[in-house]
């Protein structure tokens, strides 16, 4: 892996994925099959290696992540779970998750009990205990460079705990688990706090069979809905399978971080089975590529049955089996108590259907007579089964109007996506023309400067060269003077030195110029990344490497400035001397003396000239720094409109999920944050309109910001909103907003009794 896949690979570690990783190297602990309704179930919830379980399996996943970028994510999981008796279901796996030069290493013991409430509804608990090693995998480091950064990032042993809980009816299955409840670091023995993948997941799945004819007669439909609500993100997902007796399934997904998923499996034999899911990428993720899941397994055979679910035997696609009669997926019937009898709710069933196919005939036999209290029943018996048909006819046609609907509104969607794409693609175009021409324009510029070095230095070796004429012609007129001819010596020597001094502050301007042009490069970056354009990474380079020849450049020419202060202190101490036995105003005197002046000059230039440089480098690097955190804080968001879009799923599930508090809330209930004074203009804010706000909270922490609107949510304010501004990186919190001041102030002047309101402020919004 050379060093700009390294930066890549760990750019989308750190951000892409949403994992969390800190400058210790911790990882949080998120296996990404969630997919599959077939297999690793129970790493969803604890409870699934019992809820709704049919075998026992033995499983290998493995799952590629974004595979548009090289050295993607890669998830491999070994599995064995399902139900070992009658109440209690066990899984085991052990998994390694590979992030470009990041490697997570560990397993998953999961254990799950069952308690019977009746003969239609029990109650599972489950816990899986997870332990793993995350650092970093120096075997995958390829660089030219040492990087002490790498040097920093030790590994770690983890310890975490997920519990979970599910209440299960015949069709229906209700459960809450707790992600990464408690996350211990062995290694430091700390607890680790913030952790952003620990969180709490709710689920609804429904489990049924469908009664119809030919190729998907008891075919088991399954669906499961969840929502995560996590410390700074909500996901909420939806996966569907239809599994039929020939020993095929299919499914199909949505989630609103990771994007839609498809799904096949069948059953090669009895036992072996494999199953391929792909994951389309959409929103903030779809740059980063599509995802695929492969898995094989073996189921183990049934010892026995233990609920109507277990009859259940599914084919094969080489060894077919016997198929059985099972109750209507699309409605459950109105169940009864059962007897008290060895009868099954299956068998139960098919006696009631026969008893009704059997009702026309005791009607026919009986109209020879006169009418009976039994005929009547039977009667009644026949119209109530004509209503029910009639309602599940009704029923059906309302599902099949509803998949229409919703096959039309998919196809909206895909060439809504189509369009956007395409427009992506132009944008992606008219950005490499720019680029191109802008590095043509740089290049140029480069070349300008190189030619102006070259005559620069071409102009001082012709200088140097007259000098040295002249000096010759000194010698010449002076001959046996030792003083002269050690101070032609010296004068030699420094100008000789003055020419590599010029050479060393070319260089070092140079490298200063590189060091401008990437300070440009990457606030261009920011700039734009914040408008919502993506540039291509620049290519990586080691800035330890670069810092170290800039750091040889200075010390060069700074052993050559003051190796230049000695030689013209001694051909001052020589002039002093020869002076003393020629005339002052001597013409060999006179030049010396110009020529010791000159020298002090470009001295000083060189010493101004290496300070200059230095002071910019500086700058540069104090200004890099910054652009660096800049990118660095944009790393949660990869642009304002994916932040608004989660604020407003955040503010629309607090709205539809908050009851009305049963008593009076008072002021000091609220949390109101900081308190406004005055009037506050705010311009730039995206997806509000310009006007007056009435705000009467503002807080910058989105924790306290969802209490305040569950708050006045509960306290009765419908109407309750927010806006988020970038500059201040506060959520403004209102109700009311007007176009007009005089409106806006009468509406600030009237607070009422509401809780709510006791620090209200206007808020005006500009463009």
């Amino acid at each position: 892996m050379n060093k700009t896949l390294l930066y890549m690979t760990l750019l989308l570690f750190f951000s892409a994925h949403q994992l969390y990783s800190q400058e210790d190297g911790v990882v949080a602990l998120e296996l990404p099959v969630r997919n599959s309704l077939k297999f690793n179930r129970f790493v969803v919830n604890p409870t699934f290696s019992f809820v709704k379980e049919e075998y026992r399996y033995v499983s290998f996943t493995n799952k590629r992540q974004w595979v548009q970028f090289n050295d993607a994510p890669q998830t491999y999981l070994f599995s064995y779970s399902g139900k070992v008796r009658d109440n209690i279901g066990a899984g085991i796996s052990l998994f390694q998750q590979d992030y470009g030069v990041l490697t997570t290493f560990g397993g998953v013991l999961n254990f799950a009990y069952n308690v019977t409430l009746n003969n239609e509804s029990n109650l599972t608990f489950g816990m899986n205990l997870g332990f793993y090693k995350s650092g970093l995998n120096e075997g995958k480091v390829v660089t030219n460079f040492p990087d002490p950064s790498l040097d920093n990032i030790p590994s770690n042993f983890i310890f975490t705990v997920n519990p979970g809980i599910n209440y299960g009816t015949t069709f229906f299955d209700f459960g809450l688990s707790i992600n990464n409840a408690v996350a211990y670091n062995i290694k430091t023995s700390e607890i680790i706090e913030d952790n952003p993948e620990q969180g709490i997941q709710a689920h609804i799945m429904y489990t049924g069979f469908m009664n119809s004819r030919g190729f998907f007669d008891q075919s088991k439909f399954s669906t499961l809905l969840r929502s995560e609500f996590k410390k700074d993100e909500t996901a909420i997902s939806g996966v569907a399978m239809l599994s039929v007796p020939k020993g095929i399934w299919a499914q199909a997904g949505y989630n609103t971080l990771y994007g839609m998923s498809a799904g096949i499996g069948l059953n090669i034999t009895k036992e072996i089975a494999i199953e391929y899911n792909y994951e389309n990428a959409v929103g903030d993720l779809s740059d980063l590529g599509n995802s695929h899941e492969f898995t094989i397994a073996y189921r183990f055979k049934k010892t026995e049955r233990r609920s109507y679910l277990d009859n259940n035997d599914e084919q094969a696609l080489f060894m077919p089996s016997r198929k059985s009669r099972r109750v209507l997926a699309s409605q459950a019937p109105q169940r009864k108590p059962w007897p008290e009898t060895n009868t099954s709710p299956v068998e139960a069933k098919e006696v009631e259907l026969n008893t009704t196919a059997i009702v026309p005939d005791i009607i026919e036999e009986n109209n020879t007579s006169e009418p009976s209290e039994e005929n009547q029943a039977n009667t009644n018996l026949v119209e109530e089964s004509q209503e029910k048909l009639a309602e599940e006819t009704k029923l059906k046609e309302e599902a099949e109007e509803l998949q229409r609907q919703e096959e039309a509104r998919l196809i909206a969607q895909q060439e809504e996506q189509e369009r956007l794409a395409e427009e992506t693609r132009i944008k992606a175009e008219q950005e490499e023309q720019d680029r191109l021409a802008e590095e043509a324009r740089v290049k140029a510029e480069q070349e300008a400067q190189e030619k102006l070095a070259e005559e620069a230095r071409l102009k001082a070796e012709e200088e140097a060269r007259i000098k040295t004429e002249e000096m010759d012609e000194i010698v010449l007129s002076a001959p046996g003077d030792k003083n002269a001819e050690s101070m032609n010596d010296l004068i030699e020597l420094t100008e000789n030195s003055k020419i590599e001094q010029q050479e060393l502050l070319i260089r070092l301007k140079e490298k200063v110029d590189v060091k401008q042009q990437d300070l440009d490069d990457l606030k261009e970056e920011n700039d734009l990344s914040e408008q919502g354009i993506f540039l291509e990474p620049k290519p990586f380079k080691s800035i330890s490497a670069e810092n170290r020849i800039i750091a040889a450049i200075q010390s060069d020419l700074d052993n050559l400035i003051n190796s230049q202060e000695s030689q013209i202190s001694e051909l001052e101490r020589l002039y002093d001397a020869r002076i003393k036995d020629t005339p002052e105003n001597d013409s060999a005197n006179q030049f010396y003396l110009r020529k010791i002046q000159e020298l002090k000059s470009i001295r000083s230039k060189a010493i101004q000239s290496r300070e200059d440089l230095t002071t910019n480098l500086e700058t540069i690097e104090v200004a890099t720094e910054i652009e660096r955190k800049r990118r660095i804080s944009r790393a949660a968001y990869s642009n304002e409109e994916a932040r608004y879009q989660k604020d407003r799923v955040t503010l629309n599930y607090i709205k539809q999920n908050t009851p009305l508090s049963n008593t009076s809330l008072k002021p000091e209930n609220f949390d109101s944050g900081e308190v406004l004074e005055n009037i506050q203009i705010l311009k730039g804010v995206n997806n509000v309109e310009e006007g007056y706000y009435i705000v009467i909270a503002v807080h910058t922490d989105m924790e306290k910001r969802d209490e305040f609107l569950r708050k006045a949510v509960a306290a009765g304010q419908e109407n309750i909103d927010f806006f988020f501004d970038v500059n201040t990186s506060k959520y403004y919190i209102y109700y009311e907003k007007f176009n007009n001041l005089n409106a806006a102030t009468q509406a600030s002047e009237k607070k009422g009794s509401e809780p709510y309101n006791s620090n209200m402020s206007m808020v005006k919004i500009e463009e």
